[in-house]
C-alpha cells in the first residue's frame, strides 16, 4: 500500500510540474501573440490593397506590354512555398498546414507530382523536417527565416521564387499558409502567387481606363516586386501569429487537462490512503483483541 501511495504522489509532483511548464509557456506566447498581432494587422490592409491594385492593372493593360511575371504558361514545373513553425506545442497547426500542401498538391498538380516536377521552399523548420524526411525536392535555403525575422529575409525568399519564375524554372508558384483570424482560429489557404492572377471583368462591367506616369510598363516593372516581396511578407506575418496563437491555445488547454488530473489523482491518493489508514486500525484491533483473547 506505502507503494501504491508513493507512485501516486510522484504522478502527481510530475503533473503539477508539467502544469507549470504550460502556464509559463501560456503566458510567453500570449506576450508574443499581441506583438506579432500588431504587426500583421497593421501590415494586412496595406498588402492586401496592394496585391488587389497589381492584379487590377495587369489584368487593364493591353496585350502587348511585356509582364514576363504575369505571363500564363503550361504547368510543367511548380513550386509550392510552405510557410510552418520553427517549434511544436502548437497543437495540430503545423499539421494542418502541412495537410493543406498536400492537398493542393494532390488536388492541382497530381500530374506533375508524378513525374517529380513539385519542389517545396519551406519557411519554418517543422516544414523543413517533414518534407526532407518524406523525400520531396526542398529549397534548403531559407527554411530558417524565424530565426531572424525581419523583411529583409523573407524578402530574399519572396526574390529567390520570382527569379525562379523568370528563369522558367518553374510555370506556377503557389503559397501555402494559414490566415490569423484570433487567438483560437487560424484559416489555412493555398494562393497563387506567380503568375501574377488577373481579375476577371464582370459581364456589363465598364473596365477601367487609367492614364499612367511615367508609361505603365516602368511602373510595373517598379511596383511587381515590391507588391509581391510584400505578399510574401504578409503570409509569413500571418503563420508567426497563427503560430502563437496556436501554442497559446494549446497550453490553456494542457493546463486545464492538467488540472482534471490532478483532481483525479488527489482523489485516488486520498482512496489510497484512507485504505492504508483502516488496514493499519484493523491490524492494531485484531492484535489487541487476540493479546486479550
Amino acid at each position: 500500500m506505502s507503494g501504491q501511495l508513493k507512485e501516486v504522489r510522484n504522478r502527481i509532483k510530475s503533473v503539477t510540474s508539467t502544469q507549470q511548464i504550460t502556464k509559463a509557456m501560456k503566458m510567453v506566447s500570449a506576450a508574443k501573440l499581441r506583438r506579432a498581432t500588431d504587426a500583421i494587422l497593421q501590415m494586412r490592409p496595406y498588402a492586401q490593397n496592394m496585391q488587389t491594385i497589381l492584379s487590377n492593372i495587369v489584368s487593364s493593360v493591353s496585350s502587348d506590354v511585356s509582364l514576363p511575371l504575369a505571363e500564363v504558361r503550361p504547368v510543367e514545373k511548380v513550386l509550392i512555398i510552405v510557410v510552418t513553425s520553427d517549434r511544436g506545442l502548437c497543437g495540430a497547426y503545423n499539421a494542418n498546414v502541412i495537410k493543406m500542401a498536400r492537398h493542393t498538391i494532390a488536388t492541382k498538380y497530381a500530374a506533375q507530382a508524378a513525374k517529380g516536377n513539385v519542389t517545396i521552399l519551406p519557411i519554418g523548420k517543422k516544414g523543413f523536417e517533414y518534407f526532407t524526411r518524406n523525400g520531396a525536392k526542398v529549397i534548403d535555403q531559407f527554411w530558417d527565416i524565424f530565426s531572424k525575422l525581419n523583411f529583409d529575409n523573407v524578402k530574399r525568399a519572396a526574390e529567390y521564387a520570382q527569379g525562379a519564375y523568370l528563369r522558367k524554372e518553374f510555370d506556377s508558384i503557389e503559397l501555402v499558409y494559414s490566415r490569423f483570424k484570433n487567438a483560437a482560429t487560424q484559416t489555412f489557404i493555398a494562393e497563387r502567387y506567380l503568375p501574377i492572377p488577373k481579375v476577371e471583368q464582370k459581364k456589363g462591367a465598364k473596365s477601367s481606363d487609367f492614364i499612367y506616369e511615367p508609361s505603365v510598363e516602368i511602373l510595373l516593372l517598379e511596383l511587381m516586386p515590391k507588391i509581391l516581396n510584400t505578399q510574401v511578407y504578409k503570409a509569413v506575418l500571418d503563420a508567426n501569429a497563427s503560430e502563437h496563437g496556436a501554442r497559446m491555445t494549446a497550453m490553456d488547454k494542457a493546463s486545464e487537462n492538467a488540472n482534471e488530473l490532478l483532481k483525479s489523482l488527489k482523489i485516488s491518493y486520498n482512496r489510497a490512503r484512507q485504505a492504508a489508514i483502516t488496514t493499519e486500525l484493523t491490524e492494531i484491533v485484531s492484535g489487541a483483541a487476540a493479546l486479550q483473547g
